[in-house]
C-alpha cells in the first residue's frame, strides 16, 4: 500500500482544516514532509487552483499553495519521497508548458514527479484565465496523450484533435521514462480516463461503496483488460482518520479500501497541531509494518 499525505497548511477547506493550519509555516510544512519521508511515506500532495472567486471560496476554500513552486522548495530539502500534483487542471495549460514545468521538476528532484491531472470544474477561473470550458473533457483527453508523448522527450511529436506540434525541442524533459500520470476527479469518467489514457485514478470525496462499484465497473471493462501496466488506484478517506486513538478503526478502513483494489491512500488525519500531526504519522507508519 502506497501511503501519501494530503499535505496539511497547502489549502485551506471550509469546516475541513484544522484551526493550526491558518498560521502554518512553510517550515511547519518542510518538518511535517522531512517526518513522513523519514517514515517510509510514499508521497505527499498539493493541489491546484490560480484564482478562487471570493463567493466559491467560501465553499471551495482560498489557499491553494502553487505545486510547482511548492514541490522545488520541497525538492531541496528531502531526498526521496515523492510529489503528486492532486491535481493540476490541464485545460489551464499548454501540454508542452506542463512537460517543461514538471519535467524540470523531475530532473531537480531526482525522478520524484507524480503527475496528478484533472479536468477542472471552476467555471469563472477558466473564464478568468481565458480557457475553454464547454469542451474541457475531450482537451484533458487530448492533453492526457500529449503528454505521454512528450513529458520523456527532448523533441517531442504529437498529432491529435487540439493540440498538434512537432519540431520543438524541450530541454530538460523528465528523468523518469515515464511519469506517472494519476487522473484525479469523483465520477466514472475520471475512473475511465485513468484506465485509458493514465497511470492511476486518484479519487475524493466519494464513499467506499460508490468506489467499490465504480471499481467494479471499470475492471470488466475491455479496456482495464488491455492494460500492458496494472492501473494504480489512490484512494482518500472520507473521513479524516486518527490511528493514535483509534488504531483498530484506522485497519479495518485500510482494509476495506485494500479489499475494493487500493494500491495507494492519500490519507487525511485527525490533527490538532504540527506536533500532533507528526505524532499521527509515527502511529500509522507503525500501525501498517
Amino acid at each position: 500500500m502506497k501511503l501519501g499525505i494530503v499535505t496539511p497548511g497547502l489549502t485551506l477547506l471550509p469546516r475541513a482544516h484544522a484551526h493550526w493550519e491558518a498560521t502554518a509555516t512553510f517550515a511547519d510544512i518542510v518538518g511535517i514532509v522531512q517526518e513522513a519521508e523519514r517514515l517510509g511515506y510514499h508521497h505527499c500532495t498539493c493541489s491546484e487552483h490560480v484564482a478562487v472567486p471570493v463567493d466559491v471560496a467560501a465553499v471551495r476554500g482560498g489557499r491553494y499553495y502553487d505545486p510547482l513552486a511548492t514541490f522545488g522548495a520541497l525538492g531541496a530539502q528531502t531526498s526521496s519521497i515523492r510529489f503528486a500534483a492532486h491535481v493540476l487542471v490541464l485545460g489551464y495549460h499548454h501540454p508542452l508548458e506542463i512537460a517543461k514545468r514538471y519535467g524540470t521538476l523531475d530532473v531537480v528532484t531526482g525522478g520524484r514527479v507524480i503527475l496528478g491531472v484533472g479536468v477542472g470544474s471552476l467555471e469563472e477561473e477558466f473564464e478568468l484565465l481565458g480557457a475553454p470550458f464547454a469542451d474541457r473533457g475531450a482537451r484533458a483527453d487530448d492533453a492526457m496523450a500529449a503528454l505521454r508523448a512528450s513529458l520523456s522527450e527532448l523533441e517531442p511529436e504529437y498529432h491529435g484533435e487540439f493540440y498538434d506540434f512537432e519540431g520543438f525541442l524541450v530541454d530538460p524533459c523528465a528523468v523518469q521514462t515515464r511519469v506517472p500520470m494519476w487522473v484525479g476527479g469523483r465520477t466514472y469518467r475520471s475512473l475511465r480516463r485513468a484506465v485509458e489514457l493514465g497511470d492511476g485514478w486518484a479519487p475524493f470525496g466519494l464513499r467506499t461503496a460508490d468506489l467499490a462499484e465504480m471499481l467494479q465497473r471499470a475492471a470488466g471493462s475491455e479496456a482495464w483488460a488491455a492494460r500492458q501496466i496494472p492501473v494504480d488506484v489512490i484512494l482518500q478517506n472520507e473521513h479524516p482518520l486518527d490511528p493514535v486513538a483509534e488504531p483498530d478503526r484506522v485497519a479495518e478502513q485500510l482494509a476495506r479500501f485494500t479489499d475494493i483494489g487500493a494500491t495507494g491512500v492519500n490519507i487525511r488525519f485527525v490533527h490538532h497541531s504540527a506536533a500532533h500531526y507528526r505524532e499521527q504519522l509515527a502511529a500509522l507508519a507503525t500501525l501498517e509494518r
